[in-house]
């Protein structure tokens, strides 16, 4: 089953349908996508392959994400440690952070050192809505993620990825190439670009909405959050 990609504009538009005439809440939808986030990880990358989990998190809703996803992992059995050096001032955020500190989980200010001591990678920092310039302190963990031989999970788009044309041509971020991709809601198009296992986590979305956007929600087996479909779409 093919399933059409989301312009950046439309991602954007269709967040604000969901938190309107959908009813959702943001706390929802960043519940729903950190739960499939920490599903994909868990499908890929289950503990007994090694359970230390570093999760970087920017400071929007990507890094929300990847914050709900640490939460869950915690309570599968991984060792998180969160990498978040522009912790948001928003209640939320403040909210979610205050969790993993009550689970012990610890946030870790070196990211490049941190890596040393863990399996498997979260990348949650630059979400759909990313454009411009990379500031810091990101440019070294961009430069880590595309030197790195551990295996990565990006949240929506691999950071540093333009949403429509993908990787850059050159510079920073021209050599990122995460293992694995989850889309939340829908693809991007920037998935036509990339190369790895490809998930889509967007169960919650209804059948109105997804007509209004011109997309399928694709067919989520049992109790899952996610699917694997191809980089086109393609359920496989």
């Amino acid at each position: 089953m093919a399933i059409k990609t989301l312009s950046a504009k439309a991602a954007a538009a269709l967040d604000k349908e969901l938190m309107s005439t959908g009813a959702f809440s943001l706390d929802q939808l960043m519940e729903l996508a950190g739960l499939a986030v920490s599903q994909v990880v868990y499908r890929v990358h289950p503990p007994n392959k090694g359970n230390r989990v570093l999760v970087a998190c920017g400071p929007g809703n990507n890094g929300g994400d990847g914050l709900v996803a640490a939460r869950h992992l915690r309570h599968y059995g991984y060792q998180p440690a969160i990498y978040y050096p522009k912790q948001s001032k928003n209640d939320l955020y403040q909210r979610l952070a205050k969790q993993l500190e009550d689970l012990e989980v610890p946030f870790v200010e070196d990211f490049p050192a941190a890596m040393k001591s863990t399996d498997h990678i979260v990348d949650a920092v630059f979400g759909f809505s990313f454009s411009g310039e990379i500031r810091e302190p990101f440019p070294a963990v961009i430069r880590a993620l595309e030197d790195t031989v551990l295996p990565v999970t990006s949240v929506d788009a691999p950071s540093s990825w333009n949403i429509e044309t993908g990787p850059p041509e050159s510079g920073l971020g021209s050599k990122f190439h995460p293992n694995f991709l989850i889309s939340l809601t829908a693809p991007k198009p920037l998935v036509k670009y990339f190369k790895g296992r490809h998930f889509v986590g967007g169960r919650f979305v209804s059948p109105a909405i997804a007509r209004k956007y011109d997309f399928e929600v694709p067919e989520y087996p049992g109790i899952d959050q996610i699917v694997e479909v191809g980089t086109g779409g393609e359920k496989l």
